[in-house]
């Protein structure tokens, strides 16, 4: 029989070490920023019972939703009334009761409802955990990917709005990720959709205008007539999507086109709020406003965020948006939330790229230690533990094996020194210490290495 040859399912990837670290680097810094503005950690199970994912992402995304088959003989006895073969869409509620999480958004929900006496609200929690989603792979799409999301629940403030934003911003600032922030709102859209005659088509509408980053305006076009726009919506729609020039020019365009929708006035004050507040606060680059931005999640409900880093062509690499009762389809009404989503592998990409990610991450090691026999190695570790005490990491070669081996590994790990204690340092207690990137080689003493290895 054939060997086969392993590999991992399409969408999904391993991770080097040296990727962990870089990927480490990207969840350590957007972890610490959460925490800087009072976010709390939670975690959720890795898969949900399909009733609570099913229908709160619209039916694009339901229809990306992993399913995980029951155990058992789920397919026993499965027939129509008049005995004949059950359809693929029929099978589905009798062979699969839980899938993957789609995103944290849907279980953060489900999680508060659960746990709404024993949470104080507004409850701000932060969740750095893999989702899945059965799309087809490409370039900064995986069907496995992290996402770092933070949200704050219970709260109606749009002050929540603006915190988010200057957590996006000292994010991207502190991984050097030059960003756009976009910002639009599901109120100004449904004021949109009662502008042009179509109040009823807000779903059609957000689901096609969200694709214009993917593809052209022609073929948003032709699939609001086939969801049953009219001609003359579509007509109406064209100078609204087509609408330029700095915010205050779009606001007073939309002001006139609101005249008769109150829903489209109040997406208007939300984002004239928003606008104003992160001004006041200097925050650089400011935000956008993209009249296109839809974001086609069903669950939004007023401000909706975006966030792309120009010239790297993956897509939006942070998401968002005011949600003003996700937690009512779980039995608890009338408690409103707002977060956002970064999108770790997409930023991994990006900060590749870019060449972003600093030196010193490709190794965890700061010194390696010669292993030249039993009683040197002995030394050694003595002196290798008085360092690891002092917090620098390093390691030790495991066998006395030819010196050029030693140094190779030192090389491939990219360990910036290499401690070398023979019998002549061990008979003057004295270290031999060579920075592998000039070659240059000291000899110090023992005591002394600690703070060396620090300089």
């Amino acid at each position: 029989m054939a060997i086969q040859k392993p590999s991992v399912p399409k969408g999904t990837r391993d991770f080097s070490p040296q990727e962990m670290v870089k990927r480490n680097h990207i969840f350590d810094t957007i972890r610490s920023v959460f925490g800087i503005y009072g976010y709390l950690p939670i975690e959720t199970p890795a898969m949900e019972n399909l009733s609570t994912l099913l229908g709160k992402y619209g039916e694009e995304g339901d229809k990306l939703l992993f399913k995980i088959l029951n155990s058992g003989d789920f397919l026993a006895g499965l027939r129509t009334a008049d005995g004949g073969q059950l359809k693929a869409g029929e099978i589905v509620s009798h062979i699969a009761e839980k899938g993957l999480r789609y995103d944290l958004t849907v279980p953060f929900a489900r999680y508060v409802v659960q746990h709404q006496h024993e949470i104080a609200f507004p409850f701000k929690r932060y969740q750095i955990q893999p989702v899945w989603r059965a799309d087809r792979p490409q370039k900064g799409r995986y069907r496995e990917f992290f996402q770092c999301d933070a949200d704050v629940i219970g709260s109606d403030s749009l002050l929540c709005e603006v915190e988010l934003v200057q957590i996006i911003h000292r994010i991207f600032s502190a991984l050097g990720i030059g960003i756009a922030v976009l910002v639009n709102n599901r109120k100004i859209l449904a004021g949109i959709a009662e502008a042009i005659g179509e109040p009823g088509r807000l779903t059609e509408l957000t689901t096609a205008i969200d694709k214009l980053d993917k593809t052209d305006l022609d073929q948003v076009n032709r699939e609001l007539a086939e969801k049953g726009l009219s001609p003359a919506a579509i007509e109406a729609l064209q100078p609204v999507l087509m609408l330029s020039g700095p915010a205050e020019e779009k606001f007073a365009s939309l002001d006139t086109l609101f005249a008769g929708s109150e829903t489209g006035r109040k997406g208007l004050e939300e984002l004239r709020y928003l606008f104003r507040y992160t001004s006041d606060l200097n925050l650089k680059p400011g935000i956008e406003l993209d009249l296109r931005l839809a974001r086609g999640l069903n669950y939004y409900t007023g401000t909706i965020i975006e966030v792309k880093a120009p010239g790297i062509s993956i897509g939006s690499i942070c998401g968002g948006g005011r949600y003003d009762d996700l937690t009512g389809i779980f039995g608890l009404q009338g408690v409103s939330g707002v977060g956002i989503s970064f999108g770790a592998d997409r930023i991994y990409d990006a900060m590749t790229e870019l060449d972003l990610f600093p030196p010193s991450l490709t190794s965890s090691s700061r010194v390696l230690f010669l292993n030249f026999g039993p009683g040197e190695e002995k030394n050694s570790m003595q002196l290798l533990a008085r360092i690891r005490a002092e917090g620098i990491a390093g390691e030790i070669y495991p066998e006395p094996v030819k010196l050029k081996k030693q140094m190779e590994y030192a090389h491939r790990k990219n360990i910036p020194f290499v401690a070398m204690i023979g019998k002549d340092e061990m008979a003057s207690g004295t270290v031999t210490l060579k920075n592998m990137a000039s070659g240059e080689q000291v000899t110090v003493n023992q005591a002394e290495l600690a703070s060396m290895l620090n300089a």
